[in-house]
């Protein structure tokens, strides 16, 4: 007889507004059994729990998976590894269970990578995933600028590297999103610079927290710590690259 599993929910919480949560993740939340997310191994806070934990029932397990900080491909291996055997354990028990990402549970997120790796330990598990609002769609709407217009095009694109991934395709875009512009975001703000994008620029910093802060000049990025809930927003001055 074929073992029967519960349903894994990927679920975006949104950026930071628990307001931003969609009704469709409240009404998952009300009803899987055990909701894991993702925490760094020197601690055991996660954001996307304390955005949906006005959401979440208080009888309703809430478990972290450690992951290390690490650029070593085999620790990490190893990590995703454990984390979907932990993550399959209840699951094979008949329950439904879900795991939170911030923003959307499809863009740079970490259920992606999750969800490769239940499947290949458990390929009859079913999953769902649950949209959630990004950052830089709450961003737009902060400073009520449009991401794209008419015929134009949107880039988006990880800063962990800082600008060159800019400096090699910004130009094919009208519009260009940078997420997790973190240590780097001084370069990213340098690449933008050197193609004439920095007056139609802007920054924003912990969008939806108590502690958001709107960066209007990105020169600013230039002497400014980094923060990892940083994102820069860009246009071409011309509407085009």
């Amino acid at each position: 007889m074929e073992k029967q599993y519960g349903t894994l929910y990927g679920i975006g919480v949104g950026p930071g507004d628990p307001d931003m949560i969609t009704i469709k993740a409240v009404k998952m939340l009300e009803t899987v059994d055990v909701i894991f997310t993702a925490s760094s191994t020197k601690n055991s806070y996660s954001l996307a729990v304390k955005i949906a934990e006005p959401y979440v029932p208080e009888h309703t397990e809430v478990r972290m998976l450690a992951f290390p900080m690490s650029k070593d491909a085999d620790v990490l291996q190893r990590a995703w590894e454990e984390n979907a055997r932990r993550v399959v354990e209840p699951l094979s028990q008949g329950k439904n269970v879900a795991f939170l990402t911030l923003g959307d549970c499809l863009t740079y997120s970490t259920y992606g990578y999750l969800a490769r790796h239940v499947a290949e330990i458990a390929p009859n598990v079913k999953m769902v995933a649950v949209p959630g609002i990004t950052s830089y769609q709450a961003a737009a709407a902060r400073v009520n600028r449009p991401l794209v217009e008419g015929e134009q095009s949107l880039l988006i694109m990880s800063g962990v590297k800082g600008g060159d991934r800019f400096r090699q395709f910004g130009n094919r875009s009208e519009n260009v999103v940078f997420l997790k512009a973190y240590k780097n975001v001084s370069d990213i703000s340098n690449a933008l610079s050197e193609h004439g994008w920095e007056d139609e620029s802007i920054g924003v910093v912990s969008c939806g927290l108590p502690e958001e802060r709107i960066v209007k000049d990105i020169a600013e990025f230039q002497t400014a710590p980094p923060d990892y809930w940083t994102l820069i927003m860009a246009k071409h001055r011309n509407g085009h690259g």
